[in-house]
């Protein structure tokens, strides 16, 4: 079967990827997969009835590189950024992520977070271009032939959004949306995965935000949001859609809201092969960060006392990446329990008060905690820092200056290092920043965001931040469990992640927390093939090509798979080769 309705992708004689195009003329270059501009070569125009459509003068990709460097720099503001790389992704999908591949540490924060969260709240205002897959409750009793309209036949991995809980903003409806786009540019141009194998989804199914209802010129579903029973109904046809169409896709979960992230992870991880970014993706990066930050300090994991600010699907993943991670190192679950707090808006989680089923197993002893604060009070978060003693403080409360200067002086009461990694996003939402957290503790604090923030001049000396960005995880996490053909993405394999990506910085970047966003590329091959190794030990990898590859070569593997931004060649249909992978 074709890759798509529109083209296929074979291979010659000699094993060269080439373009098959079942269309032509005008609609060929109205199609962002096919598009190569003013780089169709002379023979190409001629045979695919595009002369005349074209300016004359020939321009390859470089060129039109160059061209772009010029135009993108006289933007100024990041939205626009944003939109002027939105439209010219619904242009030509090859030259924008080979734009994005060239300028990524830059375009990175453009294209996502922080940039994505004024996209998402202002998408109806800048919709331009359909793209991705939308279900309602209204269309999902017919979501298998609406499904079928989607042109992509062979679609790997998928990112599926109710925009319940988007970034530090809440509730968004259809404007989620840019989420999901966002999200699998990631994996495309850092994760390695063709634009023609993702799926972006919205589950609209409504919003609770009464801005967005009754705003004229929103363009998503204006009823309240559907919970319970009716909530999972759509859900449930989405997922039963989905495995008929696309038997072979990951599908990664993305901005639920605290009450939903954890049964919807639940209710499909083994009906599908799935994963919630905000959840394991969060928990692994931070554990990859502590471990870094460990390894700076010369301590070990289970040496440390954690405090977790925010009780949200983030938080409490993070919360499960620390237990498992000091469990790994020796400490039984109790004793890592009690080393790892969380609070959340009423304070610290202790099994004295009525708590969320997924808060309990991550609540303190009620007789523990009762000596942290005053009698019959549950203790904030100065109060069990100073009773935990704590040495790492994680935030992701999205409460903007949380850690305040009394706070982070606690930490660094316990440990001559502190680790203090106020990761919430926008950078409005950070708990604290950067430059104030060293100064409150003399340039002694090991400290990582999770918005970009430039390093610190403080008394002589430069510190560079380290960004906690869930893409140090995600794209090989979902390319590896794409590749290994993963019935199951099991927890073993989140792990895997979180220590390939630990390992990588120890190795090329041993004074930093996290590596360069620059090298995200690079990053996600080692995260990929750790994951696939991971799939093949638990037993979930059903491409039995990867079954006896050790590391170098899993990693070797990963590499010729990787989706690279350049224009193939076209032939017309009849040509005779065989069809390979696209």
């Amino acid at each position: 079967m074709p890759l798509s309705r529109f083209y296929d992708v074979r291979r010659d004689e000699h094993g060269d990827r080439f373009i098959e195009p079942f269309v032509d003329g005008f609609q060929l270059l109205r199609l962002p997969l096919l598009n190569k501009g003013t780089a169709f070569t002379e023979d190409e125009r001629a045979r695919l009835g595009l002369e005349g459509l074209l300016p004359p003068q020939f321009d390859g990709l470089e060129g039109q590189l160059t061209r772009l460097d010029t135009r993108y720099r006289l933007i100024a503001e990041p939205l626009d950024r944003h939109v002027f790389l939105r439209l010219l992704q619904d242009r030509n999908e090859v030259l924008f992520y080979a734009f994005v591949a060239r300028h990524l540490e830059a375009v990175l924060p453009i294209i996502y977070t922080p940039t994505v969260g004024q996209a998402v709240q202002e998408f109806s205002a800048i919709y331009r271009v359909p793209r991705g897959f939308t279900l309602t409750a209204a269309s999902a009793p017919q979501a298998e032939a609406a499904l079928a309209n989607v042109p992509l036949d062979d679609v790997r991995l998928i990112v599926a959004t109710d925009a319940s809980a988007i970034l530090g903003i809440g509730d968004q409806g259809w404007g989620g949306m840019a989420i999901s786009i966002g999200k699998l540019a990631i994996y495309t141009v850092a994760g390695g995965i063709g634009p023609d194998k993702t799926l972006p989804v919205a589950l609209d199914v409504g919003t609770d935000r009464a801005s967005l209802r009754d705003d004229p010129h929103y363009l998503g579903v204006r009823t309240p949001r559907l919970r319970g029973e009716a909530y999972f109904e759509v859900v449930d046809r989405f997922v039963e859609a989905l495995r008929a169409r696309y038997p072979k896709a990951v599908l990664q979960w993305e901005d639920l809201s605290k009450d939903t992230a954890f049964d919807v992870l639940e209710r499909y991880r083994d009906v599908l092969p799935s994963f919630n970014d905000d959840v394991q993706g969060t928990g692994a990066v931070m554990l990859a960060g502590l471990l870094s930050a460990c390894r700076l300090k010369g301590e070990r994991l289970a040496d440390q006392r954690v405090v977790i600010s925010g009780a949200g699907a983030g938080g409490i993943g993070v919360a499960g990446a620390m237990v498992a991670g000091m469990v790994g190192e020796g400490l039984t679950p109790a004793e890592a329990h009690a080393r790892v707090a969380v609070l959340d808006s009423r304070g610290v989680l202790h099994d004295g008060r009525e708590l969320d089923a997924y808060k309990r197993p991550f609540a303190q002893r009620a007789e523990a905690v009762a000596s942290w604060a005053a009698e019959g009070a549950t203790p904030g978060l100065l109060e069990t820092v100073r009773g935990l003693r704590a040495t790492a403080l994680i935030g992701l409360s999205g409460q903007g200056g949380q850690f305040g200067e009394e706070v982070v002086r606690a930490v660094h009461a316990h440990t001559e290092r502190p680790i203090v990694f106020p990761v919430s996003n926008p950078t409005a939402n950070t708990e604290a920043l950067p430059i104030d957290v060293l100064r409150w503790t003399e340039g002694r604090a090991l400290v990582a965001t999770g918005s970009p923030f430039d390093p610190v001049e403080l008394d002589g000396a430069t510190y560079p931040i380290g960004q906690g960005n869930n893409a140090f995880v995600f794209p090989g996490l979902g390319f590896g469990a794409v590749l290994a053909r993963a019935r199951k993405v099991t927890d073993a394999m989140v792990l895997a992640g979180a220590y390939a990506l630990a390992a990588y910085t120890a190795a090329r970047h041993p004074d930093r927390v996290y590596p360069p966003v620059a090298e995200l590329r690079a990053l996600s091959i080692e995260v990929a093939a750790a994951v696939m190794g991971a799939a093949v030990a638990d037993g979930v990898a059903d491409e039995p090509a990867i079954a006896d590859l050790d590391p170098d070569a899993r990693i070797a593997y990963v590499q010729a798979r990787f989706w690279e931004p350049r224009y193939l060649p076209y032939r017309t249909a009849g040509s005779d080769a065989d069809r390979g992978e696209g």
